[in-house]
């Protein structure tokens, strides 16, 4: 439904000049008919007077379609703007009416992949150079390890996934966040891998209780991946309750 060149804002006379060439036998009545019915609903200005955005024009033309060519009922139409107004996506189904349908989960662009959870990472660096790299000081790199948020290996170096540790711990120091701080988020991350491992372990070895298997591969990365999105939706949805 799109809007063009329309105003901002138009008067009801505007709109029924603009609705007219596609719908003739529109009136100022049926536009209010369709107000008092509740599929449109313009602002006022102080003294009263309608005044109508390029989104009510475009509801309005959805409502008009839909009765001139799909004799849809008024129950319907609310229905489907309802719909509309809660988020679901307007679907064009064959060449009818856009109905509105439950749109697909939009995937976070920055979730590592499977393989990227669980390939082994080459870089090794020493302590000096992650230091160095993230900008922190040696006390604060010293702290980050005594709260688990950092792991050398057996030769002392520490890979990727530590250089991103690092990286944001550093990140979030400018808000006041200091490594003790941060401890939760290494015990919820042991709790999700000791979770996954539990559930992918049957898989590995082809004795689940579904019979399957595990000659497909390792489900480790796809289990974690899950994890990680859904870790990402309840935060989101917190925040959105909040």
């Amino acid at each position: 439904m799109s809007t063009g060149t329309t105003p901002q804002s138009m008067t009801i006379g505007a709109v029924l000049a603009a609705l007219q060439p596609d719908f003739p036998d529109v009136t100022i009545s049926k536009i209010r008919f369709l107000e008092s019915e509740g599929l449109v609903t313009p602002s006022r200005t102080r003294s009263g007077y309608r005044t109508y955005s390029a989104a009510d024009l475009d509801r309005l033309r959805y409502v008009l379609t839909a009765q001139r060519d799909h004799f849809w009922p008024l129950k319907v139409i609310a229905d489907a703007l309802d719909a509309m107004d809660r988020g679901l996506t307007p679907q064009r189904l064959e060449a009818g009416m856009p109905r509105p349908s439950v749109p697909a989960p939009v995937a976070d662009p920055e979730a590592p992949s499977a393989a990227e959870l669980t390939t082994r990472s080459t870089l090794r660096l020493t302590r000096a150079e992650l230091t160095e790299s993230a900008g922190l000081d040696p006390e604060t790199v010293d702290a980050l390890e005594t709260f688990g948020l950092l792991h050398a290996d057996e030769s002392g170096h520490f890979g990727d996934a530590a250089l991103t540790v690092a990286h944001t711990a550093a990140q979030l120091a400018a808000y006041g966040l200091e490594p003790r701080h941060l401890r939760p988020f290494r015990t919820a991350a042991d709790r999700e891998i000791g979770l996954v491992q539990q559930v992918v372990t049957p898989h590995r070895s082809g004795s689940g209780r579904s019979g399957r298997s595990g000659a497909a591969g390792d489900p480790t990365g796809d289990v974690l991946r899950l994890c990680i999105a859904l870790h990402t939706a309840l935060v989101r949805d917190g925040l959105q309750r909040g």
